[in-house]
Protein backbone atom coordinates (compact mmCIF):
# COMPACT_ATOMS: atom_id res chain seq x y z
CA UNK A 1 0.00 0.00 0.00
CA UNK A 2 1.38 3.42 -0.94
CA UNK A 3 1.93 6.16 1.65
CA UNK A 4 -0.80 8.24 0.05
CA UNK A 5 -3.29 5.41 0.60
CA UNK A 6 -2.11 4.92 4.17
CA UNK A 7 -2.54 8.63 4.90
CA UNK A 8 -6.04 8.67 3.44
CA UNK A 9 -6.93 5.54 5.41
CA UNK A 10 -5.77 7.18 8.64
CA UNK A 11 -7.86 10.28 7.97
CA UNK A 12 -11.05 8.31 7.36
CA UNK A 13 -10.41 5.96 10.27
CA UNK A 14 -9.83 8.90 12.63
CA UNK A 15 -13.04 10.61 11.55
CA UNK A 16 -14.92 7.34 11.95
CA UNK A 17 -13.67 7.18 15.52
CA UNK A 18 -14.77 10.75 16.24
CA UNK A 19 -18.32 10.26 15.04
CA UNK A 20 -18.58 7.25 17.34
CA UNK A 21 -17.13 9.33 20.15
CA UNK A 22 -20.08 11.66 19.58
CA UNK A 23 -22.41 8.70 20.01
CA UNK A 24 -20.57 7.41 23.08
CA UNK A 25 -20.79 10.56 25.19
CA UNK A 26 -24.41 10.41 26.31
CA UNK A 27 -24.91 6.94 27.91
CA UNK A 28 -22.29 7.29 30.70
CA UNK A 29 -23.87 10.61 31.66
CA UNK A 30 -27.46 9.39 31.88
CA UNK A 31 -27.63 9.73 35.67
CA UNK A 32 -25.98 13.16 35.83
CA UNK A 33 -27.88 14.67 32.87
CA UNK A 34 -31.16 13.21 34.15
CA UNK A 35 -30.61 14.99 37.46
CA UNK A 36 -29.66 18.28 35.77
CA UNK A 37 -32.49 18.29 33.19
CA UNK A 38 -35.09 16.92 35.60
CA UNK A 39 -35.73 13.71 33.67
CA UNK A 40 -34.81 10.02 34.09
CA UNK A 41 -32.53 7.30 32.69
CA UNK A 42 -35.29 5.72 30.61
CA UNK A 43 -36.05 9.02 28.83
CA UNK A 44 -32.38 9.54 27.99
CA UNK A 45 -32.23 5.95 26.78
CA UNK A 46 -34.96 6.89 24.30
CA UNK A 47 -32.80 9.82 23.13
CA UNK A 48 -30.13 7.28 22.26
CA UNK A 49 -32.68 5.05 20.53
CA UNK A 50 -33.95 7.97 18.41
CA UNK A 51 -30.35 8.98 17.68
CA UNK A 52 -29.53 5.50 16.37
CA UNK A 53 -32.63 5.44 14.14
CA UNK A 54 -31.89 8.86 12.64
CA UNK A 55 -28.27 7.87 11.95
CA UNK A 56 -29.51 4.83 10.07
CA UNK A 57 -32.12 6.64 7.99
CA UNK A 58 -29.66 9.41 7.15
CA UNK A 59 -27.00 6.83 6.24
CA UNK A 60 -29.20 5.43 3.47
CA UNK A 61 -29.69 8.87 1.92
CA UNK A 62 -26.04 9.85 2.30
CA UNK A 63 -24.89 6.44 1.02
CA UNK A 64 -27.09 6.59 -2.09
CA UNK A 65 -25.92 10.12 -2.83
CA UNK A 66 -22.30 9.08 -2.36
CA UNK A 67 -22.74 6.10 -4.70
CA UNK A 68 -23.86 8.50 -7.42
CA UNK A 69 -21.32 11.28 -7.06
CA UNK A 70 -18.30 12.73 -5.29
CA UNK A 71 -17.94 11.44 -1.76
CA UNK A 72 -15.40 13.79 -0.19
CA UNK A 73 -17.75 16.78 -0.14
CA UNK A 74 -20.49 14.67 1.44
CA UNK A 75 -18.14 13.59 4.22
CA UNK A 76 -17.07 17.19 4.84
CA UNK A 77 -20.64 18.49 5.14
CA UNK A 78 -21.67 15.54 7.26
CA UNK A 79 -18.85 16.22 9.72
CA UNK A 80 -19.74 19.92 9.97
CA UNK A 81 -23.40 19.03 10.65
CA UNK A 82 -22.68 16.60 13.47
CA UNK A 83 -20.11 18.98 14.97
CA UNK A 84 -22.67 21.79 15.14
CA UNK A 85 -25.22 19.38 16.59
CA UNK A 86 -22.80 18.41 19.36
CA UNK A 87 -22.15 22.04 20.28
CA UNK A 88 -25.89 22.73 20.47
CA UNK A 89 -26.42 19.53 22.52
CA UNK A 90 -23.90 20.78 25.05
CA UNK A 91 -25.83 24.04 25.33
CA UNK A 92 -29.22 22.34 25.82
CA UNK A 93 -31.11 23.33 28.96
CA UNK A 94 -34.14 21.07 28.56
CA UNK A 95 -34.72 17.44 27.66
CA UNK A 96 -36.51 18.35 24.41
CA UNK A 97 -33.70 20.60 23.21
CA UNK A 98 -31.21 17.84 23.91
CA UNK A 99 -33.37 15.44 21.89
CA UNK A 100 -33.59 17.91 18.99
CA UNK A 101 -29.86 18.60 18.75
CA UNK A 102 -28.88 14.98 19.17
CA UNK A 103 -31.15 14.34 16.18
CA UNK A 104 -29.20 16.93 14.15
CA UNK A 105 -25.95 15.30 15.26
CA UNK A 106 -27.27 11.94 14.06
CA UNK A 107 -28.01 13.30 10.58
CA UNK A 108 -24.36 14.26 10.12
CA UNK A 109 -22.98 11.08 11.66
CA UNK A 110 -24.94 9.03 9.12
CA UNK A 111 -22.68 10.23 6.32
CA UNK A 112 -19.53 8.77 7.88
CA UNK A 113 -20.97 5.32 8.45
CA UNK A 114 -22.05 4.73 4.85
CA UNK A 115 -19.99 7.01 2.59
CA UNK A 116 -16.83 6.49 4.62
CA UNK A 117 -17.20 2.73 4.31
CA UNK A 118 -17.51 3.03 0.54
CA UNK A 119 -14.31 5.08 0.38
CA UNK A 120 -12.39 2.56 2.50
CA UNK A 121 -13.46 -0.31 0.21
CA UNK A 122 -11.96 1.57 -2.76
CA UNK A 123 -8.72 2.35 -0.95
CA UNK A 124 -7.74 -1.16 0.08
CA UNK A 125 -6.95 -4.20 -2.10
CA UNK A 126 -9.26 -7.19 -1.71
CA UNK A 127 -6.66 -9.42 -0.04
CA UNK A 128 -6.11 -6.83 2.73
CA UNK A 129 -9.67 -5.62 3.10
CA UNK A 130 -10.43 -7.61 6.24
CA UNK A 131 -7.42 -6.10 8.00
CA UNK A 132 -8.31 -2.56 6.87
CA UNK A 133 -11.93 -2.94 7.89
CA UNK A 134 -10.81 -4.29 11.26
CA UNK A 135 -8.99 -0.99 11.77
CA UNK A 136 -12.17 0.83 10.69
CA UNK A 137 -14.24 -1.23 13.14
CA UNK A 138 -11.71 -0.83 15.95
CA UNK A 139 -11.53 2.92 15.39
CA UNK A 140 -15.31 3.15 15.75
CA UNK A 141 -15.19 1.14 18.97
CA UNK A 142 -12.28 3.14 20.36
CA UNK A 143 -14.08 6.32 19.41
CA UNK A 144 -17.10 5.22 21.40
CA UNK A 145 -14.81 4.28 24.30
CA UNK A 146 -13.07 7.67 24.07
CA UNK A 147 -16.42 9.43 24.19
CA UNK A 148 -17.48 7.34 27.17
CA UNK A 149 -14.17 7.93 28.96
CA UNK A 150 -14.32 11.66 28.29
CA UNK A 151 -17.88 11.71 29.60
CA UNK A 152 -17.01 9.79 32.74
CA UNK A 153 -13.99 11.94 33.58
CA UNK A 154 -14.48 15.50 32.34
CA UNK A 155 -18.25 15.03 32.21
CA UNK A 156 -18.46 13.93 35.84
CA UNK A 157 -17.69 17.53 36.81
CA UNK A 158 -19.57 19.24 33.97
CA UNK A 159 -21.55 17.06 31.53
CA UNK A 160 -21.52 19.72 28.80
CA UNK A 161 -17.75 19.84 28.19
CA UNK A 162 -17.39 16.43 26.47
CA UNK A 163 -19.87 17.56 23.79
CA UNK A 164 -17.82 20.71 23.13
CA UNK A 165 -14.48 18.87 23.08
CA UNK A 166 -15.57 16.21 20.57
CA UNK A 167 -17.19 18.84 18.34
CA UNK A 168 -13.95 20.82 18.30
CA UNK A 169 -11.93 17.74 17.34
CA UNK A 170 -14.44 16.99 14.59
CA UNK A 171 -14.08 20.49 13.13
CA UNK A 172 -10.27 20.27 13.21
CA UNK A 173 -10.08 16.88 11.52
CA UNK A 174 -12.69 17.90 8.94
CA UNK A 175 -10.08 20.25 7.52
CA UNK A 176 -8.02 17.20 6.54
CA UNK A 177 -10.70 16.32 4.00
CA UNK A 178 -9.52 19.29 1.94
CA UNK A 179 -6.06 17.68 1.54
CA UNK A 180 -7.10 14.03 1.23
CA UNK A 181 -7.59 12.71 -2.33
CA UNK A 182 -10.73 10.71 -3.00
CA UNK A 183 -9.96 7.23 -4.39
CA UNK A 184 -11.38 6.32 -7.77
CA UNK A 185 -14.47 4.16 -7.44
CA UNK A 186 -13.55 0.50 -7.98
CA UNK A 187 -9.81 1.12 -8.12
CA UNK A 188 -9.05 -1.70 -5.64
CA UNK A 189 -10.92 -4.39 -7.60
CA UNK A 190 -8.49 -6.71 -9.46
CA UNK A 191 -11.10 -7.33 -12.19
CA UNK A 192 -11.02 -3.60 -13.03
CA UNK A 193 -7.22 -3.33 -13.18
CA UNK A 194 -7.11 -3.54 -17.02
CA UNK A 195 -9.62 -0.66 -17.19
CA UNK A 196 -7.52 1.66 -15.03
CA UNK A 197 -4.35 0.54 -16.84
CA UNK A 198 -5.89 1.92 -20.05
CA UNK A 199 -6.43 5.26 -18.31
CA UNK A 200 -10.20 4.80 -18.13
CA UNK A 201 -12.57 5.17 -15.18
CA UNK A 202 -15.24 2.94 -13.74
CA UNK A 203 -18.32 4.99 -14.56
CA UNK A 204 -21.12 2.71 -13.28
CA UNK A 205 -23.42 4.39 -10.74
CA UNK A 206 -26.34 3.22 -8.68
CA UNK A 207 -29.91 3.81 -9.90
CA UNK A 208 -33.22 3.51 -8.04
CA UNK A 209 -34.03 0.32 -9.92
CA UNK A 210 -30.92 -1.32 -8.43
CA UNK A 211 -32.38 -1.19 -4.91
CA UNK A 212 -34.70 -4.07 -5.67
CA UNK A 213 -31.73 -6.18 -6.79
CA UNK A 214 -29.79 -5.35 -3.63
CA UNK A 215 -32.62 -6.48 -1.38
CA UNK A 216 -33.36 -9.57 -3.49
CA UNK A 217 -29.82 -10.92 -3.37
CA UNK A 218 -29.57 -13.87 -0.98
CA UNK A 219 -26.33 -12.87 0.75
CA UNK A 220 -27.48 -9.30 1.31
CA UNK A 221 -30.73 -10.42 2.92
CA UNK A 222 -28.95 -12.85 5.23
CA UNK A 223 -26.23 -10.38 6.19
CA UNK A 224 -28.81 -7.66 6.87
CA UNK A 225 -30.85 -10.05 9.01
CA UNK A 226 -27.70 -11.12 10.84
CA UNK A 227 -26.92 -7.46 11.49
CA UNK A 228 -30.40 -6.96 12.95
CA UNK A 229 -30.06 -9.87 15.37
CA UNK A 230 -26.56 -8.80 16.41
CA UNK A 231 -27.87 -5.33 17.19
CA UNK A 232 -30.76 -6.87 19.09
CA UNK A 233 -28.29 -8.86 21.18
CA UNK A 234 -25.62 -6.21 21.71
CA UNK A 235 -27.60 -2.98 21.51
CA UNK A 236 -28.37 -3.55 25.17
CA UNK A 237 -24.66 -3.24 25.95
CA UNK A 238 -25.05 0.52 25.73
CA UNK A 239 -26.21 0.05 29.34
CA UNK A 240 -22.90 -1.55 30.37
CA UNK A 241 -21.56 1.76 31.76
CA UNK A 242 -24.70 1.90 33.92
CA UNK A 243 -24.05 -1.71 35.00
CA UNK A 244 -20.46 -0.84 35.92
CA UNK A 245 -21.53 2.29 37.80
CA UNK A 246 -24.05 0.23 39.78
CA UNK A 247 -21.31 -2.31 40.55
CA UNK A 248 -19.15 0.45 42.05
CA UNK A 249 -22.09 2.04 43.88
CA UNK A 250 -22.80 -1.36 45.46
CA UNK A 251 -19.36 -1.10 47.06
CA UNK A 252 -20.44 2.07 48.89
CA UNK A 253 -19.24 4.85 46.59
CA UNK A 254 -21.27 7.93 45.60
CA UNK A 255 -22.70 8.55 42.13
CA UNK A 256 -19.99 10.97 40.93
CA UNK A 257 -17.13 8.69 42.00
CA UNK A 258 -18.95 5.61 40.70
CA UNK A 259 -19.49 7.31 37.32
CA UNK A 260 -15.76 7.87 36.89
CA UNK A 261 -14.57 4.55 38.32
CA UNK A 262 -17.27 2.45 36.63
CA UNK A 263 -16.44 3.82 33.20
CA UNK A 264 -12.73 3.35 33.82
CA UNK A 265 -13.44 -0.33 34.45
CA UNK A 266 -15.46 -0.47 31.21
CA UNK A 267 -12.48 1.02 29.33
CA UNK A 268 -10.06 -1.42 30.96
CA UNK A 269 -12.24 -4.44 30.24
CA UNK A 270 -12.71 -3.30 26.63
CA UNK A 271 -9.08 -3.92 25.65
CA UNK A 272 -10.08 -7.27 24.14
CA UNK A 273 -11.49 -5.40 21.14
CA UNK A 274 -7.93 -4.86 19.89
CA UNK A 275 -8.11 -8.48 18.77
CA UNK A 276 -10.26 -7.28 15.87
CA UNK A 277 -7.02 -6.49 14.00
CA UNK A 278 -5.69 -10.08 13.96
CA UNK A 279 -9.31 -11.22 13.45
CA UNK A 280 -9.52 -9.22 10.23
CA UNK A 281 -6.14 -10.50 9.07
CA UNK A 282 -7.11 -14.08 9.87
CA UNK A 283 -10.33 -13.56 7.90
CA UNK A 284 -8.26 -12.49 4.89
CA UNK A 285 -6.21 -15.67 5.18
CA UNK A 286 -9.20 -17.99 5.59
CA UNK A 287 -10.99 -16.37 2.66
CA UNK A 288 -8.07 -17.17 0.39
CA UNK A 289 -8.34 -20.85 1.37
CA UNK A 290 -12.11 -21.34 1.27
CA UNK A 291 -14.96 -19.37 -0.33
CA UNK A 292 -16.89 -19.08 2.96
CA UNK A 293 -13.82 -18.47 5.15
CA UNK A 294 -14.84 -15.11 6.63
CA UNK A 295 -18.37 -16.23 7.44
CA UNK A 296 -17.19 -19.47 9.04
CA UNK A 297 -14.66 -17.63 11.21
CA UNK A 298 -17.26 -15.11 12.40
CA UNK A 299 -19.63 -17.96 13.36
CA UNK A 300 -16.97 -19.59 15.53
CA UNK A 301 -16.17 -16.32 17.28
CA UNK A 302 -19.76 -15.40 18.10
CA UNK A 303 -20.63 -18.83 19.46
CA UNK A 304 -17.52 -18.92 21.64
CA UNK A 305 -18.14 -15.44 23.08
CA UNK A 306 -21.58 -16.18 24.56
CA UNK A 307 -20.54 -17.96 27.81
CA UNK A 308 -17.82 -15.41 28.56
CA UNK A 309 -20.19 -12.45 28.30
CA UNK A 310 -22.78 -14.13 30.50
CA UNK A 311 -20.13 -14.89 33.13
CA UNK A 312 -18.75 -11.34 33.01
CA UNK A 313 -22.06 -9.72 33.94
CA UNK A 314 -22.23 -11.64 37.23
CA UNK A 315 -18.64 -11.13 38.41
CA UNK A 316 -18.65 -8.67 41.35
CA UNK A 317 -16.08 -5.96 41.99
CA UNK A 318 -15.62 -6.63 45.69
CA UNK A 319 -12.76 -4.98 47.49
CA UNK A 320 -11.98 -2.12 45.11
CA UNK A 321 -10.16 0.68 46.90
CA UNK A 322 -10.47 4.30 45.76
CA UNK A 323 -8.80 7.06 47.86
CA UNK A 324 -11.17 9.60 49.37
CA UNK A 325 -11.45 12.88 47.40
CA UNK A 326 -9.15 11.41 44.75
CA UNK A 327 -8.43 13.28 41.52
CA UNK A 328 -9.28 11.65 38.22
CA UNK A 329 -5.73 10.42 37.62
CA UNK A 330 -5.59 8.94 41.12
CA UNK A 331 -8.81 7.06 40.38
CA UNK A 332 -7.37 5.82 37.09
CA UNK A 333 -4.27 4.54 38.85
CA UNK A 334 -6.37 2.85 41.54
CA UNK A 335 -8.43 1.06 38.87
CA UNK A 336 -5.35 -0.02 36.92
CA UNK A 337 -3.48 -1.25 39.99
CA UNK A 338 -6.54 -3.20 41.15
CA UNK A 339 -5.99 -5.42 38.12
CA UNK A 340 -2.91 -6.82 39.90
CA UNK A 341 -4.11 -6.60 43.51
CA UNK A 342 -7.76 -7.62 43.33
CA UNK A 343 -8.68 -11.13 42.25
CA UNK A 344 -12.26 -10.18 41.30
CA UNK A 345 -11.03 -7.40 39.01
CA UNK A 346 -8.40 -9.69 37.46
CA UNK A 347 -11.03 -12.37 36.81
CA UNK A 348 -13.41 -9.84 35.25
CA UNK A 349 -10.64 -8.50 33.04
CA UNK A 350 -9.62 -11.97 31.82
CA UNK A 351 -13.20 -13.02 31.06
CA UNK A 352 -13.95 -9.72 29.29
CA UNK A 353 -10.81 -9.89 27.13
CA UNK A 354 -11.52 -13.44 25.99
CA UNK A 355 -15.18 -12.67 25.30
CA UNK A 356 -14.40 -9.51 23.34
CA UNK A 357 -11.57 -11.21 21.44
CA UNK A 358 -14.00 -13.85 20.20
CA UNK A 359 -16.74 -11.29 19.52
CA UNK A 360 -14.31 -9.17 17.48
CA UNK A 361 -14.20 -11.82 14.74
CA UNK A 362 -17.65 -10.70 13.61
CA UNK A 363 -17.55 -7.07 12.47
CA UNK A 364 -14.48 -6.89 10.18
CA UNK A 365 -15.37 -10.17 8.50
CA UNK A 366 -19.03 -9.20 8.14
CA UNK A 367 -17.95 -5.90 6.56
CA UNK A 368 -15.47 -7.54 4.19
CA UNK A 369 -18.11 -10.09 3.17
CA UNK A 370 -20.83 -7.56 2.37
CA UNK A 371 -18.24 -5.59 0.38
CA UNK A 372 -17.35 -8.67 -1.65
CA UNK A 373 -20.95 -9.52 -2.61
CA UNK A 374 -21.80 -5.99 -3.83
CA UNK A 375 -20.59 -3.88 -6.74
CA UNK A 376 -18.48 -0.77 -5.94
CA UNK A 377 -21.35 1.60 -6.84
CA UNK A 378 -23.72 -0.19 -4.44
CA UNK A 379 -21.60 -0.39 -1.28
CA UNK A 380 -22.44 2.93 0.36
CA UNK A 381 -26.15 2.29 -0.11
CA UNK A 382 -26.09 -1.29 1.18
CA UNK A 383 -24.14 -0.18 4.25
CA UNK A 384 -26.72 2.54 4.80
CA UNK A 385 -29.47 -0.09 4.63
CA UNK A 386 -27.50 -2.28 7.04
CA UNK A 387 -27.33 0.64 9.44
CA UNK A 388 -31.11 0.80 9.36
CA UNK A 389 -31.35 -2.94 10.10
CA UNK A 390 -28.84 -2.52 12.90
CA UNK A 391 -30.59 0.60 14.19
CA UNK A 392 -33.96 -1.12 14.39
CA UNK A 393 -32.37 -3.92 16.38
CA UNK A 394 -30.44 -1.50 18.61
CA UNK A 395 -33.40 0.79 19.24
CA UNK A 396 -35.61 -2.13 20.20
CA UNK A 397 -32.81 -3.59 22.31
CA UNK A 398 -32.06 -0.34 24.16
CA UNK A 399 -35.73 0.34 24.87
CA UNK A 400 -36.49 -3.24 25.88
CA UNK A 401 -33.38 -3.39 28.07
CA UNK A 402 -34.34 -0.21 29.91
CA UNK A 403 -37.84 -1.54 30.60
CA UNK A 404 -36.43 -4.95 31.58
CA UNK A 405 -33.92 -3.46 34.02
CA UNK A 406 -36.68 -1.41 35.63
CA UNK A 407 -38.96 -4.42 35.98
CA UNK A 408 -36.19 -6.64 37.31
CA UNK A 409 -35.26 -3.89 39.77
CA UNK A 410 -38.43 -4.67 41.69
CA UNK A 411 -37.04 -8.05 42.76
CA UNK A 412 -33.32 -7.86 41.95
CA UNK A 413 -31.40 -4.98 43.53
CA UNK A 414 -28.94 -3.16 41.21
CA UNK A 415 -26.50 -4.24 39.87
CA UNK A 416 -28.11 -7.72 39.79
CA UNK A 417 -30.99 -6.48 37.62
CA UNK A 418 -28.50 -5.21 35.02
CA UNK A 419 -26.53 -8.48 35.11
CA UNK A 420 -29.63 -10.63 34.57
CA UNK A 421 -30.99 -8.41 31.80
CA UNK A 422 -27.71 -8.20 29.87
CA UNK A 423 -27.24 -11.97 30.11
CA UNK A 424 -30.73 -12.64 28.72
CA UNK A 425 -29.96 -10.63 25.60
CA UNK A 426 -27.23 -13.10 24.63
CA UNK A 427 -30.02 -15.39 23.43
CA UNK A 428 -30.39 -13.21 20.32
CA UNK A 429 -26.85 -14.12 19.19
CA UNK A 430 -28.09 -17.60 18.24
CA UNK A 431 -30.31 -16.48 15.30
CA UNK A 432 -27.43 -14.23 14.16
CA UNK A 433 -25.20 -17.30 13.97
CA UNK A 434 -27.92 -19.21 12.10
CA UNK A 435 -28.02 -16.42 9.49
CA UNK A 436 -24.29 -16.88 8.96
CA UNK A 437 -24.89 -20.61 8.56
CA UNK A 438 -27.21 -19.99 5.61
CA UNK A 439 -24.91 -17.28 4.22
CA UNK A 440 -22.10 -19.81 3.90
CA UNK A 441 -24.09 -21.32 1.01
CA UNK A 442 -24.94 -18.06 -0.81
CA UNK A 443 -21.81 -15.92 -0.42
CA UNK A 444 -19.47 -17.83 -2.80
CA UNK A 445 -21.93 -17.64 -5.72
CA UNK A 446 -22.71 -13.95 -5.11
CA UNK A 447 -19.01 -13.05 -4.93
CA UNK A 448 -18.44 -14.78 -8.25
CA UNK A 449 -21.41 -12.92 -9.76
CA UNK A 450 -19.84 -9.57 -8.79
CA UNK A 451 -16.54 -10.59 -10.36
CA UNK A 452 -18.21 -11.63 -13.58
CA UNK A 453 -20.13 -8.35 -13.78
CA UNK A 454 -16.91 -6.33 -13.38
CA UNK A 455 -15.15 -8.41 -16.03
CA UNK A 456 -18.02 -7.82 -18.46
CA UNK A 457 -17.81 -4.08 -17.79
CA UNK A 458 -14.09 -4.07 -18.64
CA UNK A 459 -14.78 -6.05 -21.79
CA UNK A 460 -17.44 -3.63 -23.05
CA UNK A 461 -15.83 -0.34 -21.96
CA UNK A 462 -14.48 1.75 -24.82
Amino acid sequence: MRWQQIGALLVFVTLASLDNAAAGVLPPLYAIIARDLNTNDAALGMVTAVYVLIVAIAAIGWGYRGDRGQRKHILLWGTLIWGCGMVASGLATTFWRLLLWQGVTAVGVGSISSVGFSVISDLIPVHRRGLALSLWSLAQTLGGAFGALLASTVGAANWRWPFFIIATLGFLFALLYLFTPEPARGQAEPELAPLFARGQRYAARIEWVHLRHLLAQGSNRLLLLQSFFMALAYGSTIWIPRWAIARVEAEGFGLETATVVGNLFVTLFGLGLFFSIPAGHLGDRWQQRRADGRVYLAMIGLLGAIPFFILLYFIPLHGIAIPANAAIWDMAWAVLSSLFRNGWVALGFLVAVIGLALYSFDQPNWAATITAVNLPEHRGTIIGISRLARALGSAFSVGLAGALFTKLGGTAVPPLNYAIGLALFQAFVIPAIICYGFARKTVPADVEQVRQTLRRYVGTAV
